[in-house]
């Protein structure tokens, strides 16, 4: 009987072929990673050309200004100056005027425009001259300045320049009867009134008129 020897396993060591090598769990983690950023790279610029392209804003034109309105019409009830024969003497008497202004200037200047004229009402008259007119009219911390035109010291007697005077100044103050008036003639103040040479001191007041003339 013949001895038959065992057979030996192969010597792998020996061999010409390779074991299969195993990939490492980091390089697939790697590859994944690559992947997944490529494809979002891909999807994101796929989304930008495809995406519709958002209007621009209009632009902001600003709103017209809205005019201011005008500003409203006082109406005031203003005495005017005039004279009046009472027996012998002549008196300044008062007629109520109604009056509309935006500024307490205007309504002075209103009240004086109307004095500078003649009285509708045949009782009363006035020694003012026709044609004298108002060159101008300001109201100052001083008090109220006026300024008349050379047709003021036209002509007539001391009770005529009285007369015309007090008209002037009780008009003037007709808002508020303790202001002072300044009153000049073409610009330069006046300081004496008519031919016969009737002193006027700067500033007048009704009080300071009566103390100073008689009419």
């Amino acid at each position: 009987m013949q001895d038959h020897q065992s057979a030996s396993p192969p010597d792998l060591t020996q061999s010409n072929q390779k074991p299969p090598r195993s990939i490492s769990l980091g390089l697939v983690a790697g590859l994944a990673a690559v992947g997944l950023i490529t494809g979002g790279g891909v999807a994101w610029w796929a989304w930008q050309t495809t995406a519709p392209i958002a209007p621009l804003p209009a632009p902001v034109t600003s709103q017209p200004s809205t005019p201011a309105s005008p500003q409203a019409l006082v109406e005031k009830t203003v005495q005017i100056y005039w004279l009046k024969s009472v027996g012998n003497q002549v008196q300044l008497a008062a007629t109520p005027v109604n009056l509309k202004a935006e500024q307490p200037n205007d309504l002075l200047k209103g009240a004086l425009e109307q004095v500078l004229d003649q009285p509708v009402d045949p009782t009363l008259a006035s020694a003012i001259p026709i044609n004298t007119t108002l060159r101008n009219l300001e109201v100052k911390s001083d008090g109220i300045h006026i300024d008349l035109s050379p047709e003021f010291m036209a002509g007539g007697g001391s009770t005529a320049m009285m007369g015309r005077l007090g008209q002037v100044i009780y008009t003037a103050t007709t808002l508020d009867p303790t202001a002072k008036v300044w009153i000049s003639v073409e610009g330069k103040p006046l300081e004496v009134l008519g031919g016969e040479g009737l002193l006027v001191e700067q500033p007048m007041t009704r009080d300071r008129f009566q103390q100073d003339f008689q009419l």
